[in-house]
């Protein structure tokens, strides 16, 4: 059983290569059998989430997890929305971590609110860009984790436990964000379920185009930045039409392709990038305090074209937002679990 064991997860983990860095795909094209009603598991966890977080030690040094560590958590996340990809976050009194399942329409078997459990011997506990994961050893040692994939191997790690009432967010300071970011990936608050309150539009976006996603997308002549100005992008993030509609509307004329060879306002660009046009994934900056927020939202996202209120576009607004409270990169980022995670004040 063993040795079958480790063929699978060898065999997911090399799977897991092709989409470990990708942006979010979409994710409602794929549909899983109904998981039914199965019977509530009962463990009694021997470990914090934070307990197992402290492992962790060094950047680049992934922990393989050989000791019968068994966490429990609350899910605090649901992909209906498609703005969660692939993943579970889970919370206890301690702090929350990101489970990497590799599935989509995890909101059907894991609802908000109910307690999970995860027995970790055999998975690897890992850093990306500044926040710790729960998944498989990733078999290139291209990433500190890769997603687990295979019904086989969740069932064998993650239980599903008794339901209960959806947890109520942690109200983050400007002072507790900052504090959060300067501890870095052991903070208690990276992965939690949050309200931060009062955040003022940045007119700021940050995103990245792909003049050929089928070609090389680390050449810089194949990306175009979009940052340090709004580029009149009023939407939480771009589906593939949104994204045309800005591009014919010549929102991005004054963008270059990475390498400042190709201006987007040359109409022979503007011609591969309709024809090869996808949704986009954008970063919309807000402050809070002095800090910056990045709200991330994908373009396959439900409410991807959802418009952001004109007067906090135009900072007569603030705005108050609930969701996971993550870090990239050292810079504070936000996810949305759907648009009514956002209050205008």
């Amino acid at each position: 059983m063993k040795k079958i064991y480790n063929i699978i997860l060898a065999a997911a983990a090399a799977l897991a290569l092709v989409s470990c860095s990708d942006e979010w795909e979409p994710v409602f094209t794929l549909k899983y059998d109904d998981p039914g009603s199965a019977p509530a598991v009962t463990m009694t966890p021997n470990t914090t989430i934070a307990e197992l977080k402290a492992l962790y030690k060094s950047e680049g040094s992934p922990v393989h997890i050989e000791s019968d560590y068994i966490i429990g958590g609350q899910v605090i996340s649901e992909d209906r929305a498609g703005n969660i990809y692939r993943s579970l976050y889970i919370q206890d009194e301690s702090g929350a971590i990101e489970l990497k399942l590799g599935k989509s329409y995890l909101y059907n078997e894991y609802k908000l609110g109910q307690w999970v459990y995860v027995k970790c011997k055999g998975l690897m506990l890992g850093n990306y860009n500044g926040m710790l994961q729960l998944g498989l050893e990733d078999a290139s040692g291209a990433y500190e984790t890769a997603y687990m994939l295979t019904d086989y191997i969740i069932s064998s790690h993650v239980f599903r436990g008794e339901k209960a009432a959806a947890l109520a967010p942690v109200e983050l300071t400007d002072e507790d964000v900052r504090e959060s970011l300067q501890m870095g990936f052991h903070s208690e608050n990276l992965g939690r379920y949050v309200t931060l309150r009062g955040l003022r539009y940045g007119n700021q976006i940050f995103t990245i185009l792909y003049i050929d996603p089928s070609k090389d997308t680390k050449e810089l002549s194949n990306k175009i930045y979009l940052r340090n100005s709004s580029f009149g992008v009023t939407t939480w993030a771009m589906s593939k039409q949104g994204f045309l509609g800005y591009l014919e509307a010549g929102n991005f004329d004054k963008a270059t392709s990475g390498d400042n060879a190709r201006p987007v306002s040359d109409p022979a660009l503007k011609d591969i990038l309709v024809k090869n046009a996808t949704p986009a994934t954008v970063s919309q900056y807000f402050k809070m305090g002095n800090t910056d927020i990045q709200i991330r939202t994908s373009g396959y996202c439900r409410f991807a074209d959802t418009e952001i209120d004109p007067q906090v576009l135009q900072g007569e607004k603030t705005v108050d937002v609930t969701g996971i409270f993550t870090v990239y990169q050292g810079q504070a980022q936000f996810t949305l679990l759907d648009e009514t995670g956002v209050t205008v004040n």
